[in-house]
């Protein structure tokens, strides 16, 4: 299973993301689910996928290729972000198709995979796209200003209480590693380490990126501090009508 949250904010982009593909009692394993195409001055893109491993490979493979040779279309080609979520979905549905097909050993495989795509092309403001797997996309927005794919449901909560248009980047990126947390926490197909990645408005290209494993002091001490927050705010919670007298 797998858990990526991308987040919009007024100050940029966060994008965090766990790396484990496997989680079986004797078989746990990692890959990375986030990946970066920079070109510093231009454009910056980020694209975590959820799905199909191989169906993703591909995806990612075809993109690099693109701009390498120069294809008509490719990352680098576009003026508008939009534009880009619908090559990235042309991209992702033809690689689901090659990746299904008999002569890859994968008939009758689900190969279907669903992408979080963001970035910033110069002259345009951050923008940040969901591609499902018919190649469609939404678009983040104030009203919804961070995406999810994968296991969801434990590391929303927290989003839906803190992020807004004008949090903090910083205090995005913050959220977006407790989200993961809480995920981790629930879920034992969702694992570290924790890929995060941060792209300021403006800067047109990678700005912060960081990998989080059990032993980062940095994430010990999110995981910590979060806990203990949690259950010093229940203990201060007001006091139920029987409870008066009982010392508490």
């Amino acid at each position: 299973m797998t858990y990526c949250v991308g987040i919009e904010v007024d100050e940029g982009l966060v994008f965090a993301a766990d790396t484990r593909t496997n989680a079986s009692l004797d078989d746990v394993r990692v890959h990375r689910k986030l990946h970066e195409f920079e070109f510093p001055g231009q454009a910056a893109f980020v694209i975590m996928a959820a799905g199909n491993l191989a169906t993703t490979q591909l995806l990612v493979s075809r993109l690099h290729r693109d701009v390498e040779e120069q294809r008509p279309e490719n990352l680098r080609s576009y003026r508008h972000l939009f534009e880009v979520a619908e090559y990235v979905g042309r991209v992702l549905v033809d690689s689901q198709v090659k990746s299904s097909s008999p002569e890859h050993g994968h008939d009758g495989i689900n190969t279907q995979a669903t992408l979080i795509l963001g970035g910033q092309i110069g002259g345009e403001h951050p923008g940040m796209y969901m591609i499902y797997p018919l190649g469609n996309a939404i678009s983040a927005s104030p009203e919804t200003p961070f995406l999810q794919i994968g296991e969801s449901k434990y590391g929303k909560p927290i989003l839906d209480r803190i992020i807004r248009p004008q949090t903090h980047l910083d205090d995005a990126a913050r959220t977006a590693i407790v989200s993961l947390d809480s995920t981790i926490r629930s879920n034992l197909s969702v694992g570290l380490p924790v890929d995060l990645v941060l792209l300021r408005a403006g800067d047109l290209r990678i700005s912060q990126r960081m990998r989080l494993a059990g032993d980062s002091p940095l994430y010990a001490e999110i995981h910590g501090n979060w806990s203990r927050r949690l259950e010093q705010a229940v203990a201060s919670l007001p006091r139920f009508p029987w409870e008066a007298g009982n010392g508490r």
